[in-house]
């Protein structure tokens, strides 16, 4: 039996469904061994980019989703998505709620006696809201520089070389990346501080961190691309960083049939957002 771990909040980020980057099953284990109360889901789940280009929408991509669903159903978790750059088409249904499942734009999450305000932090990326075919330029470099990793990790882990991540080393090392980094960083806590809240929780950069600027705590939760990390609040109000390779364990030992089966799915979210203009009248 899965052994399961259940903690207050659960956040993550930037799983980018839809393209072949995307680590959805390693993400969908990772669900079924941490349960939580409430689960926010911090923008850039879905690529709509790459989805109305080149990108694929996979079984296990539906998979996550039901996954979601059914910690609702068995956990009564409320779930909080916000939409980030990648997902920007859940502009045309904001704000959405049914039952325990909400799709907005921001949100404030109170715990204990601080609030935190969560954003995917895109809105404060002037490349992203100024220049936005720049970052897509620069998303097309990304996926190929993850394709090249891709390669890259195939030989060393034929000649039994542990992974090696290209573009973690290319944030750490080139300047213009670790400026980008810090300005972004600072510039999110400065955001916090005029929402008057003591911390600020966001995703957008793949970068996962916990740091305090002087009185407010800033939370990364990373990605499901790379990093495979979400942040996780304890009962007591504790934040930290959770990687999937610390956790995974046993996390294929009761993988099922559903989970063998790689093939394309029939329907594309993308094409259901009549569908859910619709839910959205009803509701």
């Amino acid at each position: 039996m899965l052994l399961k771990t259940h903690f207050r909040t659960i956040v993550i980020s930037d799983v980018h469904l839809g393209t072949s980057g995307s680590k959805a099953k390693e993400l969908i284990h990772f669900l079924k061994q941490n349960t939580c109360d409430k689960l926010i889901l911090n923008g850039d789940i879905i690529d709509g980019w790459q989805l109305k280009k080149y990108g694929t929408w996979k079984k296990k991509h539906t998979r996550f989703f039901k996954t979601v669903l059914k910690m609702i159903e068995e956990y009564d978790t409320k779930v909080i998505y916000l939409r980030g750059n990648h997902d920007d088409f859940l502009d045309q249904v904001l704000p959405l709620k049914v039952g325990n499942f909400s799709i907005q734009r921001d949100y404030v999450l109170k715990s204990k006696d601080k609030q935190y305000y969560v954003t995917h932090g895109d809105i404060f990326d002037s490349i992203t809201t100024k220049l936005k075919w720049m970052a897509k330029l620069g998303d097309l470099g990304y996926t190929f520089l993850l394709w090249v990793n891709k390669l890259y990790n195939n030989y060393r882990t034929s000649r039994g070389l542990p992974y090696y991540s290209l573009s973690q080393v290319i944030k750490h090392k080139v300047k213009s990346a670790v400026s980008y980094i810090s300005d972004f960083e600072t510039q999110l806590a400065a955001v916090a501080r005029i929402k008057n809240c003591d911390g600020i929780i966001c995703g957008h950069i793949h970068q996962p961190a916990i740091k305090q600027f002087d009185d407010i705590l800033y939370l990364n939760s990373g990605d499901w691309v790379e990093s495979l990390s979400a942040l996780v609040q304890d009962d007591s109000g504790e934040w930290s960083l959770l990687y999937y390779n610390e956790t995974s364990g046993s996390a294929y030992v009761e993988e099922d049939m559903e989970d063998a089966a790689e093939g394309e799915e029939e329907v594309n979210p993308l094409e259901q957002l009549n569908t859910i203009k619709l839910l959205k009248k009803v509701s």
